[in-house]
């Protein structure tokens, strides 16, 4: 792995500056996303190095920092986390998208928070991440055309704290000052069918 990592920092050492703006780092643990998203990003012209490793895409970022990465949140040796924090820190103008298929506004927050500047659910398509990584106003991507509803933000604050409180449903109503039948109720329900991002698994009270 630390071969193949010398091999891509050397290749990448070589291109001429126009080409190096383009570098881009895609960690996604998805074979199929993958290399379905690497396909669609090099079409568009970016010099994309594919792995579905924290610790390749961490030795990557350390040898040669790229100019943009797509960084799935949840991989099977670690965090996506990490890494944009520590490609943030090599190289402060770099412009990092989050994906995951566990969206909810915590993590949304803990993602922006780290140094990326937008946050995907998956499936996401290509479009919308070159749009979000190459959004100059402001350095910010344009706000969404379909945004979470107001249902929606209520189910995703109420799911926040109920896993902050450590799913103790008594403490989550206490500190929303709801009714416990309320919240268990809403709980054992699914998120809002109004948005596309569909909950990784059903909570349950």
């Amino acid at each position: 792995m630390l071969n193949e990592t010398s091999r891509i920092a050397d290749v990448l050492s070589l291109v001429d500056d126009d080409d190096a703006d383009k570098t881009l780092l895609l960690v996604d643990d998805d074979r199929v996303m993958r290399e379905r998203l690497a396909r669609a990003l090099e079409r568009k012209g970016f010099m994309v190095h594919a792995t579905d490793s924290m610790r390749e895409g961490m030795a990557l970022v350390q040898n040669n920092p790229p100019a943009f990465a797509v960084i799935e949140l949840r991989l099977g040796d670690g965090n996506g986390l990490e890494i944009v924090t520590e490609l943030r820190r090599r190289r402060p103008d770099s412009r990092i998208v989050m994906l995951t298929a566990y969206a909810n506004i915590a993590t949304a927050v803990a993602a922006i928070k780290a140094g990326a500047v937008d946050y995907l659910p998956k499936p996401a398509e290509p479009e919308s991440i070159e749009h979000a990584l190459l959004a100059e106003e402001e350095g910010k991507p344009a706000a969404p055309e379909d945004p979470m509803s107001a249902d929606r933000v209520r189910w995703e604050h109420i799911q926040r704290f109920y896993h902050l409180y450590g799913c103790n449903v008594s403490e989550t109503a206490r500190r929303l000052h709801m009714h416990r039948r309320t919240l268990q109720r809403i709980l054992s329900k699914h998120a809002p069918r109004d948005t596309r991002v569909i909950p990784a698994e059903r909570q349950a009270a």
